[in-house]
């Protein structure tokens, strides 16, 4: 993920054809008044995306309003998230983001938010685990078995990820950390690059999304020996984690929520994290993000805020431990 020279601004509009009984009863607090613009703080196309597109559609339908998603990509995200947290306060822009809202302010010398300071938590829409593969020519079949070959050869074998500061870079770090092993990060320009990469072996270790992994591991040319969440995946579900596999106590996901400015008043973000808790629990996203490879949580403000200060500070660590930097 490194910094973008321009920002990216692609503009979609949900129309909204729900009908009357399947809206919040935001109505009642006349919120919101008119469009709610969304900030997704990287480029049309991504995982932030998707998963952002779909929780606005799902809003306008049930506030009865356009959501508008705004793609404000560069610098890892950096600079969407500032426009977001210099917003106004009535809650008409809000941030949909992923991990690095929290591990950025550890990668950069600098960054133009804090996110704790400049936020408030409103719901934690999902989390999005990877699957750590290997190509088929490494002789691993286990977690246990990469460990051991990757000490058997320190510093030798390489994995591959979309960007120095991505989230399969970062957890391949705190595999490195926590396994007391030399994988080197091999950073490529984007997933599709890495995933080219991986293909052909040039670094024939990665932690794949779990969406991308599926079709690959079916026709044999990855293989996939354990998946990055702190439980099995619905999807993969002969698939152990890597702590069942050889690690105890590793998890890394990537995670999307949904944000406003600090400051925003309470009763808007109850109603909008109502809203996201009742769009979560339907059996049509459970489907949906299930067949994504996502995890599906949409839980209480306070349980994202606390997601947020353990994510800063797990991944502040590990960035240290490792020495990964972005500028």
């Amino acid at each position: 993920m490194n910094p973008a020279r321009a920002i990216a601004a692609t503009v979609l509009l949900f129309t909204v054809c729900s009908a009357p009984a399947q809206r919040s009863s935001g109505a009642e607090h006349s919120y919101p008044k008119g469009p709610v613009r969304v900030i997704l703080p990287f480029p049309a196309g991504g995982g932030v995306d998707a998963a952002g597109r779909i929780l606005a559609q799902k809003l306008a339908e049930g506030f009865g309003k356009p959501f508008v998603i705004e793609n404000r990509g560069g610098a890892n995200g950096n600079i969407g998230t500032e426009a977001a947290a210099k917003s106004g306060t009535d809650g008409a822009t809000l941030l949909f983001t992923g991990a690095g809202f929290v591990t950025n302010p550890s990668l950069y010398k600098s960054v133009p938010y804090d996110p704790v300071k400049d936020f408030e938590p409103i719901s934690l829409m999902a989390l999005g685990p990877n699957v750590l593969v290997v190509h088929p020519s490494l002789p691993v079949k286990s977690v246990k078995d990469l460990i051991a070959l990757a000490r058997s050869q320190p510093g030798r074998i390489g994995f591959a990820g979309s960007g120095s500061g991505s989230t399969p870079h970062l957890a391949g770090e705190l595999f490195n950390v926590m396994a007391e092993v030399q994988l080197v990060h091999v950073p490529y320009r984007g997933s599709g690059p890495a995933m080219i990469g991986l293909l052909a072996g040039e670094a024939p270790v990665m932690f794949l999304p779990a969406i991308n992994a599926g079709g690959h591991v079916a026709a044999g040319r990855l293989r996939a020996i354990a998946v990055t969440s702190r439980e099995r995946l619905q999807a993969m579900p002969d698939l152990p984690t890597v702590s069942e596999g050889g690690l105890p106590g590793y998890e890394s996901s990537q995670w999307y929520g949904l944000l406003a400015p600090a400051g925003t008043q309470p009763e808007v973000l109850d109603l909008l994290n109502a809203q996201v808790a009742n769009i979560m629990r339907t059996s049509d996203m459970k489907a949906r993000m299930t067949n994504d490879g996502l995890v599906p949580i949409g839980g209480s403000r306070e349980q994202f805020a606390a997601h947020i200060r353990s994510e800063i500070e797990k991944w502040a660590k590990v960035i240290s431990a490792s020495g990964a930097r972005v500028d």
